[in-house]
């Protein structure tokens, strides 16, 4: 059985998969699909909320540093991604990747804590999602009522888990199940759809970008890197540092492209497009938003939920109008995070299932829709169940430990199957070996060190839920084990 912890999974076996097309997914995603996919999993939160957070705590209008530091480490983890994806074209993403060069059970550890990043963030994003809708429809004298609109359950760090008087959050629950019915009608439609709400999302931002920088105010960006406290992280270069760390994961969501390569039409040219293209994209997005944000608006003024807004305010009454319209943009663009988070979750536990590690069930396709329709509609049921009770809102540094774990398996990978199998043809290749993935596996690593010892509690508690559905059921199963 311990032999059989490491059995690996053959790359031919897996470019074999990813060609059958008897009752498979449909390829039938553009670069440009997979581009738009990736701006519209990562332009979310990073602009509308975390750049005031790390701006007022930790940056200043440094906060722009910040966003490039934690660009260029995510850059060096989406050029792992990208050879990868191209070698080995198959939906699931950094669980087939461990597969292949560490073995099954570091396979199932990374696409167990794949739902970490995936499914929850999907779930608490939908719980953001709800909030903007509540502050929208205000503006237009329509108030849902708290019991329906709110988790029931809240926790506190010093008492611990209480009843908040909430029934449940409607609007949250309904926006993932909107989600995940588009979804599984088909990845043409989920496409479309995107790209629709990405282009709305881009207009807010561009139009903010093009009001505001007729009222930059240069007196805001002095000092552009306001002096350190005393206290590490609070301004100066600790400060950039640390705000690196926070805005960092306003760039996760590239990563789920990866777990669409069976559905690209040209993987080997279209995944690399698509993943460091996207990510290209965005931290421009994000690195120009810091700077006419900390232009118009006081760093010291940006620090509640909704930065965005206050800045928007700042401008006179004359732009009210674009508050409503950016406020829609905002649903707009975390729409789109929800659709491609739920995505990415799918398509791991449907590669997951034709492994044997899960049930026939979630990996079986509809011959109509070309879809994984069980698979879509329970993870749905689920992702609802969470955001309409939990505030889920607690586990967010939960998702990013998920993240960053599987940001430094992709590296290493990478660095183990250079060395291993250096024939292999790799349509694409990460430039500056071995320097690039070796300097992502130990960024991500000290970021995980990094996060408290309450987040790896929860770690370990999910990993061992995830253990003994392993040994229960995975391990019994398995088809690599079979063929050995």
């Amino acid at each position: 059985m311990t032999k059989g912890l490491f059995a690996k999974k053959s790359i031919q076996d897996m470019r074999q998969e990813a060609t059958e097309k008897k009752g498979g997914l449909e390829r039938s995603l553009t670069g440009v699909n997979l581009t738009t996919m990736g701006i519209g999993a990562i332009v979310g939160a990073g602009v509308f909320v975390l750049l005031g957070q790390a701006a007022t705590q930790n940056a200043g209008p440094g906060v722009v540093f910040s966003f490039i530091f934690a660009a260029i480490i995510c850059v060096f983890a989406a050029l792992c991604y990208a050879e990868f994806a191209s070698l080995i074209p198959i939906a699931g993403g950094p669980y087939s990747y461990a597969y292949a060069t560490l073995g099954e059970f570091a396979a199932w550890t990374i696409g167990w804590s794949l739902t970490l990043e995936y499914l929850f963030s999907s779930a608490t994003v939908s719980v953001g999602w709800s909030g903007y809708l509540s502050s929208f429809l205000n503006d237009f004298g329509i108030y849902l009522p708290a019991k329906i609109a709110s988790a029931p359950l809240l926790y506190d760090i010093n008492t611990g888990w209480f009843m908040s008087g909430s029934y449940f959050n409607l609007p949250a629950a309904l926006i993932i199940g909107f989600i995940g019915g588009m979804i599984a009608l088909g990845i043409k439609a989920a496409t479309t759809y995107n790209n629709i709400i990405v282009a709305i999302k881009l207009t807010v931002i561009v139009l903010f970008i093009a009001i505001g920088i007729a009222y930059i105010n240069t007196d805001n960006w002095v000092p552009f890197i306001p002096k350190n406290t005393g206290t590490f992280g609070e301004f100066g270069l600790s400060g950039i540092l640390r705000g690196a760390g926070v805005v960092f994961f306003a760039y996760i969501g590239f990563d789920a492209l990866s777990t669409l390569a069976q559905e690209a039409r040209n993987p080997q040219r279209d995944m690399p497009i698509g993943m460091v293209g996207s990510l290209g994209i965005s931290a421009t997005i994000y690195i120009i938003m810091a700077l006419v944000l900390t232009g118009i608006v006081s760093y010291t003024a940006l620090g509640g939920p909704a930065p965005f807004s206050i800045a928007i305010d700042s401008l006179g009454p004359k732009f009210t109008w674009f508050r409503y319209f950016a406020k829609f943009g905002i649903l707009a663009g975390l729409t789109s995070v929800i659709m491609v988070m739920l995505l990415g979750q799918t398509r791991v536990f449907y590669t997951m299932a034709h492994d044997g590690l899960l049930p026939k069930a979630f990996g079986r396709v509809n011959k109509k829709l070309h879809t994984p329709v069980f698979n879509t509609l329970f993870l749905t049921a689920v992702g609802m169940l969470i955001c309409g009770f939990f505030p889920v809102g607690i586990l967010g540094q939960l998702v990013s430990m998920g993240t960053l774990m599987a940001f430094a398996i992709v590296c290493f990978g990478v660095l183990i199957l250079r060395y291993k199998q250096p024939n292999l043809h790799r349509p694409f290749k990460v430039p500056f070996f071995p320097w690039i993935p070796l300097i992502g596996t130990l960024a991500c690593i000290i970021q995980m060190i990094a996060l408290p010892a309450v987040t790896w509690m929860q770690l370990v508690i999910w990993i061992f839920i995830g253990y003994v559905v392993y040994f229960s059921y995975g391990i019994k199963h398995s088809h690599v084990r079979k063929k050995g």
